[in-house]
């Protein structure tokens, strides 16, 4: 597994707030990235081979990364009152996998900021274990904001966009 492929996963974690992803390669081999809600850094787990058998070993954090990132969580700042409660109907990820916002890499979005939806309309697919599955609007309006990229890995219930 080359690192800077774990290094972007878990970028990408901590960016979306998950906790935990597994990776599995076409050779067979899988790999999980872990990290602890109020811990500063993810544990990396990384494969060894055992037998032919794909066996999960963790690998240490370093002390001064995470002192640094422990820094950023003592402090967290007050919310504002305005952001406390986002607008429009949240449209949430039915499942873990992979956010494609177009029904093939080179055709356009299904949705744009801006577009007018109607309930059952098809706003995007979730890739999960080679599935494509559609995820619908859950009401009619208008796309206020999209909280996923294309490609993205997204947790189950994460928010992908918004309804107005």
């Amino acid at each position: 597994m080359d690192s800077n492929k774990i290094a972007e996963i878990a970028d990408v974690m901590e960016s979306r707030g998950l906790t935990r992803v597994r990776v599995e390669e076409p050779d067979g081999s899988a790999f999980e990235l872990e990290r602890a809600v109020r811990e500063a850094a993810p544990a990396v787990v990384m494969p060894q081979v055992v037998a032919g058998t794909a066996v999960a070993a963790p690998l240490a954090v370093p002390a001064a990364g995470a002192a640094a990132v422990e820094a950023d969580v003592a402090a967290p700042a007050a919310p504002d009152p305005a952001e406390a409660e986002p607008a429009g109907v949240e449209v949430t990820s039915p499942m873990v996998g992979v956010y494609y916002a177009s029904p093939a890499p080179d055709a356009e979005p299904f949705v744009r900021v801006g577009s007018k939806v109607r309930k059952g309309e098809t706003l995007c697919i979730i890739e999960a274990m080679k599935v494509m599955n559609e995820v619908a609007a859950t009401a009619d309006g208008e796309i206020l904001s999209i909280e996923a990229a294309d490609g993205d890995l997204v947790e189950y219930g994460s928010c992908l966009m918004r309804i107005g």
